[in-house]
């Protein structure tokens, strides 16, 4: 791979001004930065917009869409085992695909549009996300001390290239995107460790290493990183007395060990159907909940096949207070990194991971060479007990590319030549010679 030092830059493209110096604790408006040596800081002149102006049925239209991608990439990303634990977390993917899209036109833009369920034109799409994010932070504003909710976003982009100045403000002002200008080109692996150290604080250390060995290569253009991180006590915690050993049979009839059972006796939002019954139990502050959906014995499958944007609506509308008994088991899923890309392309987008299709012009300028999306990674943490929920997650778009065309010269020494050992800052000639036979 060549290394240009020639940058194209225009009022449009312009190379990323730098906010703080490699190693620097200085912090963008993506939260704490853990730079290593390879990367800097820099961020949008323009601060994020803390007080968008976003009408009710923006707002409403982007949690549809959400909850829309939610349950296809659910029902896409089961598709390839019914049988084991998953858990992840759909707005993270939501959003860094958002901030991808910010950079993206035409068919491009098109597909990741309809694929995500964004059916707001980008100048309200992004102000939008912005007030969700918004909203969210402030949720522990009526909660104990016992609630947090954080969601932090960055942009990694190689120090070489430039990227798009409407396309940095988009991150800058609706999602608070801290910049790291970084080295893909020549150190990869430093910069994967620096996005991983990233992730990591902003999870509480709960996704140490989202991004894989050699996931990152010199033709790494860009990463998108979205995380977020959530632990809060329960309203009502359950009462650890009750906490007993209990049978918790598998869908194929055999029985696990006994699982730790946490024992619930209070009025709870619940609700039933074909198949199925639903209990809702509130964190701390009552602005947060988890929804627990119990398909009948027998009949998990036909409740998964139904389980799409629809049916949650109907079940959550259904909600009444009741006496509830509930014996809720406790678990971990530790989560491991998992590919998202078969997935959004069997949703649509797939001019965003073609190489001669992609159009993020927007984002980087085509002179600077074709970019599209090598991947999309994923991974994500819970942990249920009788306190509460802690869980975290983060996702990564990753961007590759390749360099543009440079002119390169040959220089092949394979006839006599004359050569000088010179000092460079006086221009003296120390040594000077020839070769008409090399020997």
């Amino acid at each position: 791979m060549i290394r240009s030092t020639h940058l194209l830059a225009s009022l449009a493209f312009a190379p990323l001004a730098v906010a703080a110096c490699s190693g620097s604790s200085a912090a963008p408006s993506g939260g704490p930065a853990t730079p290593g040596d390879t990367t800097e800081a820099a961020r949008s002149n323009l601060a994020r917009d803390t007080a968008p102006s976003v009408p009710p049925a923006d707002a409403d239209a982007l949690a549809l869409g959400n909850t829309a991608f939610a349950f296809d990439l659910y029902r896409s990303v089961t598709g390839q085992d019914a049988t084991t634990n998953l858990f992840y977390s759909p707005y993270s993917v939501s959003i860094a695909l958002a901030m991808t899209y910010a950079g993206a036109g035409g068919a491009t833009a098109t597909q990741l549009a309809s694929a995500l369920h964004f059916t707001l034109p980008p100048e309200r799409l992004h102000p939008a996300f912005n007030a969700l994010d918004l909203a969210l932070a402030s949720r522990a504003a009526g909660a104990g001390k016992g609630f947090h909710l954080d969601v932090a976003d960055s942009l990694w982009a190689e120090r070489t290239l430039s990227f798009g100045k409407p396309f940095l403000d988009t991150l800058g002002v609706n999602y608070g995107a801290g910049v790291f200008l970084t080295d893909f080109l020549g150190a990869p692996e430093g910069a994967r460790a620096d996005i991983n150290g990233w992730v990591s604080d902003h999870t509480s250390a709960k996704i140490p290493e989202l991004l894989p060995e050699h996931s990152l290569t010199s033709d790494t253009r860009f990463v998108l990183v979205n995380a977020i991180y959530f632990d809060a006590a329960w309203a009502t915690p359950f009462d650890e007395r009750m906490t007993k050993p209990a049978a918790f049979h598998r869908l194929d009839g055999s029985a696990a060990q006994p699982a730790t059972m946490s024992n619930y006796y209070e009025s709870a939002p619940w609700a039933s159907g074909d198949g199925w019954q639903a209990v809702e139990l509130g964190y701390d502050g009552d602005q947060t909940s988890m929804l627990v959906i119990v398909p009948d014995a027998g009949k998990f499958a036909a409740v998964e096949s139904a389980l799409d944007a629809t049916f949650y609506a109907g079940v959550t509308a259904a909600l009444a207070p009741k006496s509830v008994a509930l014996a809720l088991p406790k678990f971990t899923i530790p989560g491991a990194t998992f590919s998202l890309r078969q997935q959004l392309l069997a949703l649509g987008a797939a001019d965003a991971f073609d190489a001669e299709k992609a159009d993020f012009f927007a984002m980087i300028d085509q002179q600077q060479g074709p970019t599209w999306i090598g991947d999309v990674l994923h991974q994500a943490f819970v942990r249920v007990d009788e306190k509460g929920t802690e869980a975290a997650a983060a996702t990564a778009v990753i961007g590759v590319g390749t360099s543009a065309a440079v002119d390169v010269k040959d220089v092949t020494v394979d006839r006599p030549f004359f050569f000088a050992i010179r000092d460079v800052p006086t221009g003296t000639v120390l040594f000077l010679g020839r070769v008409t036979d090399p020997g």
